[in-house]
């Protein structure tokens, strides 16, 4: 629907530039500023001005003047602000809006054939998440979640660094230390378990005892050279501890949810032959250099100051020699490869692009993105010498304080009776989990975040559980509608008030709203949205009775609206990764 809207759009705006005999390459049809009340706008005007001679709004008023608006279903009437040619939708628009939203599946877009890998997270196996690294899993969930709304095919990949030293030196310490010298695990489970001996390795070998770290080295180097030379036993004894350490992981990255298709292992490409291959071609090229013992390539000519090194002088590769099989390996399975990476790895995402059209490839089918850190205020949490706060820690708290919360509410309006001990547990964890992810998906990737528990968890603010709100709010509607007997109506005709014909429009742009965000790879465009639809419905409720409306035709119509409002709400809290409570 939405994009039958943008065809109509450019269709319109093609027209009158062919009219004006002005050239029609170039459409400009985009979202238009906020300040702008239209549904699509065409910025058109800017790259015409120099051409035509005349300031942009002049152009753009001529564009309008002679933009054809007949003939189209769901282009009402255009005008001009400032620059912008401004199209607005009409009243047929809203209608099948409507209509569509009461589907359940309303938001998610028509397949564009597209298939698109979301490589997130990709954590060292070393032991568990840390909260400092949680927004990976958090944002790069929602954008895999965003492009699959949008209609794409996507695959989430965690790519797994099972041939580094780190891994290595893990792997020495796991077979070295016995459990009987190591302090308790802080939880039962298995990367808890084992990250003690990964602390324990890195503490020997920074002991000040040369002698038996030159021996613990020679160890850890053996098992690195084990790996490049293919030997299966080197694997085996890595994949002891990695398997271990990913599955306790999981467990964690499971409670957000972050959900992967496929955990893609580095020395898959080693095993494979494949990253010899890269290292063969690399050496081959002409920015190849030899310096400092390992080989090189010199950037300089993709504006890049710092070399890539892709082959010790012992014939090991690296982290980002692998990588590059790994993305050539995407390149011949997708359409598109998306990577979420930390601020800390702009330069060797650059290095790797670089390498890459060194390698032959057309980049354009690679997007990386970035984020900044979580950080918690000052006492905001106990943190454990040595560990840093984990994830766990953090939705266990969260968790709780929800269910604090929810306990105060009900004691403060009186008891629910139909609520019982397992669904408390149930809102605590929807509501607590939400807050978590949506207080930081709701944030500009780019932009730092410390999480502030009485932010996160504000019912009457602009948080997870006050758009969760509305979706309970919306199932009791539609409970108590049908113990009264009314059925729900797509009816436009019964819904004329200011705050009836808002939450429509809000409900209409719902679609809009999912492929701007999968365009942009900003999730962060659909929490601003349901947080905003969530103020409208609100209006709506406290206007607009569906029990105590004039009639029964009128009930139905608002009735209907409600139930497109709990689609568009659960949708887009689904797209976000946060979970719907029906009572709260």
């Amino acid at each position: 629907m939405f994009r039958r809207f943008r065809a109509e759009v450019e269709d319109a705006v093609e027209g009158a530039l062919a009219a004006l005999d002005l050239p029609t390459d170039d459409l400009g049809v985009e979202q238009p500023p906020e300040d702008v009340e239209a549904t699509l706008a065409s910025s058109v005007a800017f790259r015409l001005a120099g051409e035509v001679g005349a300031a942009p709004p002049s152009v753009a008023a001529d564009v309008a003047d002679a933009t054809e608006t007949d003939g189209y279903d769901y282009i009402d009437r255009v005008d001009t602000q400032g620059p912008y040619v401004n199209f607005y939708v009409s009243t047929a628009y809203y209608a099948d809006a409507l209509e569509a939203g009461r589907e359940a599946d309303y938001g998610t877009l028509p397949s564009t054939g597209r298939s698109v890998v979301v490589e997130h997270t990709s954590a060292n196996p070393t032991g568990p998440v840390h909260v400092g690294r949680a927004r990976n899993p958090i944002y790069g969930d929602a954008v895999a979640r965003v492009l699959e709304y949008a209609g794409h095919d996507v695959d989430a990949h965690y790519y797994v660094n099972d041939a580094g030293r780190q891994i290595a030196t893990f792997t020495w310490a796991y077979e070295t230390f016995d459990d009987s010298e190591l302090p308790d695990p802080e939880r039962d489970r298995a990367d808890y378990d084992l990250v003690r001996y990964y602390r324990a390795g890195n503490a020997f070998l920074e002991s000040g005892d040369d002698e038996a770290a030159a021996e613990a080295e020679a160890e850890i180097a053996a098992i690195m050279q084990g790996l490049e030379a293919g030997d299966e036993a080197a694997f085996e004894r890595v994949s002891a501890v990695v398997d271990q350490v990913l599955d306790g992981m999981q467990t964690s990255l499971g409670r957000l949810p972050a959900e992967f298709d496929r955990f893609v292992k580095e020395t898959e490409f080693m095993r494979s032959g494949d990253a010899d291959d890269v290292v063969e071609r690399l050496r081959g090229s002409e920015h190849a250099v030899y310096e400092e013992d390992a080989w090189q390539l010199d950037l300089s000519a993709y504006g890049i100051d710092k070399n890539l090194v892709f082959l010790r002088s012992d014939g090991t590769t690296l982290y980002t020699t692998r990588d590059l099989a790994y993305h050539e390996w995407k390149f011949d399975n997708y359409d598109e490869a998306v990577t979420v990476l930390g601020e800390d790895h702009k330069l060797q995402a650059e290095q790797l692009e670089a390498a890459l059209e060194v390698l032959g490839h057309d980049t354009d089918a690679l997007r990386q993105t970035f984020y900044s850190w979580v950080n918690l205020p000052e006492g905001g949490m106990s943190t454990r010498e040595g560990t840093g706060v984990d994830l766990d820690d953090l939705l266990d708290e969260s968790v709780q304080r929800a269910r604090d919360e929810v306990e105060s509410r009900l004691d403060s309006r009186g008891r629910d009776d139909h609520l019982d001990d397992a669904d408390l547990d149930r809102i605590a964890r929807q509501v607590g989990i939400g807050a978590v992810r949506y207080d930081i998906v709701s944030k500009q990737p780019t932009k730092g975040i410390t999480f502030e528990w009485d932010r996160a968890l504000d019912f009457e603010a602009q948080s997870a559980p006050y758009v969760q709100y509305v979706h309970a709010r919306c199932c009791g509607i539609e409970a108590e509608a049908a113990a009264a007997g009314i059925e729900a109506a797509t009816d436009l005709t019964r819904l004329g008030s200011d705050a009836e014909r808002d939450l429509i429009a809000a409900v209409a742009r719902f679609p809009a709203v999912i492929e701007e965000a999968a365009d942009g790879l900003e999730p962060h465009v659909v929490a601003t949205f349901v947080r905003s639809f969530a103020e409208t419905f609100n209006t709506f409720y406290r206007e607009c009775s569906v029990l105590n409306a004039d009639n029964n035709a009128v009930a139905a119509a608002r009735l209907g609206l409600v139930e497109a409002s709990r689609h568009t709400v659960a949708n887009g809290l689904d797209a976000l990764g946060i979970e719907a409570p029906e009572s709260m």
